[in-house]
């Protein structure tokens, strides 16, 4: 794939990688970071991004994101009610946004009320947050994944996916599982190597049942799915060549939640991908669908024509 055929904006490196170079762009990338602080507070600081600490345009975009909410009910590995909002051309290509942990679908404000041209959008509370059930957490990358899988189009039309975070190695389950139904994905400050997931001994202390119960649920949720994940990536990991979609990641050098150490583990695994672009942005932390907009919307763009 041509370079310069992906999203660019400010300070940023970008590199194309070919599926069989598994090694290319990896001297490229960081593999240094500052230390995680504790994962249960990071997730505190993620929920407080998604719900209240939004800039402004997003938190104005609130208002009106109710009316574009729909509700279905999900049948096993889940036997729940997912909920999720919806925008744009609903006869176009599918886009899915796929939120981290935790959060909710009007994280995605900004791309429903002014969604991309050409795209129907579709943003879900993921099982065990927002207004999705259950109450307790889902930390099965597979049932998370069938949550998504069940916004599918019934036409037949092939899907693009975007995951940010915890978002990503969700959407990665659902291309590996239906390639034939994934046009391209987009993964977004994704968490997808096993071996850099640490878990803090205070995340512990939030399973203590006095402490569980006293935490929002969302924060409660999020630290099971947290706690379990090394396992859950240690599983994706041996689907991850399945995936046949062109595949778009976008890291930030400064993201202290998901290091960008991830990127290079995912260029070597990613080999049945039709093609794999990466792209770093200089600087950047790990709240890109909100500090990056300009950059996120490109990514869009892209894989809803991505042809390689």
């Amino acid at each position: 794939m041509p370079r310069n055929t992906a999203p660019t904006a400010g300070k940023q490196r970008d590199f194309a990688t070919h599926p069989d170079a598994r090694d290319a762009g990896s001297a490229d990338v960081p593999r240094a970071w500052t230390p995680k602080p504790c994962r249960l507070w990071s997730a505190c600081g993620v929920i407080a991004a998604t719900i209240g600490l939004q800039p402004s345009g997003l938190r104005a975009a609130d208002g009106g994101i109710e009316a574009l909410r729909h509700r279905i009910t999900v049948g096993a590995p889940l036997n729940s009610t997912l909920n999720y909002l919806q925008a744009g051309d609903p006869a176009a290509p599918r886009l899915i946004l796929v939120h981290g942990t935790p959060g909710s679908a009007s994280g995605w404000s900004e791309y429903l009320t002014n969604p991309p041209p050409g795209a129907d959008v579709v943003a879900l509370d993921r099982p065990g947050f927002g207004d999705s059930g259950p109450d307790g957490a889902v930390t099965s990358l597979e049932a998370q994944a069938a949550a998504v899988y069940a916004l599918f189009p019934t036409d037949g039309r092939r899907v693009v996916l975007l995951g940010h975070s915890l978002g990503g190695p969700i959407v990665a389950r659902v291309a590996a599982a239906h390639p034939d139904r994934v046009a391209a994905v987009v993964l977004l400050a994704a968490s997808l190597d096993p071996g850099l997931e640490e878990i803090n001994p205070m995340q512990w202390v939030g399973t203590w049942a006095a402490v569980r119960w006293a935490l929002p649920r969302a924060i409660r949720n999020a630290n099971a799915e947290l706690i379990a994940l090394k396992p859950e990536l240690e599983a994706l990991n041996r689907l991850l060549p399945k995936i046949t979609a062109p595949i778009l990641n976008v890291h930030g050098t400064k993201d202290s939640l998901v290091p960008v150490a991830n990127v290079p583990f995912m260029q070597a695994r990613l080999i049945g991908a039709r093609c794999v672009k990466t792209e770093l942005l200089e600087g950047q932390n790990h709240f890109l669908p909100w500090n990056s907009v300009a950059v996120v919307r490109k990514a869009m763009a892209w894989a809803l024509g991505a042809s390689c």
